[in-house]
């Protein structure tokens, strides 16, 4: 069974930063790509981030755009999301998901971690 577990959110101020982990664990699985998406109590799930797990091309929504990055430690099976000047609108619960080989959206899902910006 493979498991997504995300770490890394909190409380912070509008302008801080704050690094994401999501580190896979349990049996192999290859993967495409993995991202980051976020959602918010009554709005639909976002997608913010995503990269190719072979490395490469990373891709970014236009609200994190320039502020956001993604990368991974493919060693650690692990991918990041540094999050620089961050807003109060980036308040949300982060999740992790994986795209697996042979499927056509991401079909691995962590549990999410927050993040709340104040003002």
């Amino acid at each position: 069974q493979v498991q997504l577990v995300e770490s890394g959110g909190g409380l912070v101020q509008a302008g801080d930063s704050l690094r994401l982990s999501c580190a896979a664990s349990g049996r192999a699985f290859p993967r495409i790509a993995m991202a980051w998406f976020r959602q918010t109590a009554g709005k639909e799930r976002e997608f913010v981030a995503s990269m190719r797990w072979s490395g490469g091309n990373t891709y970014y929504s236009d609200s994190v755009k320039d502020r956001f990055t993604i990368s991974r430690d493919k060693a650690q099976n692990t991918v990041y999301l540094r999050m620089n000047d961050l807003k109060p609108e980036d308040t949300a619960v982060y999740l992790c998901a994986a795209k697996g080989v042979g499927s056509s959206s991401y079909n691995y899902w962590g549990q999410g971690t927050q993040v709340t910006v104040t003002s």
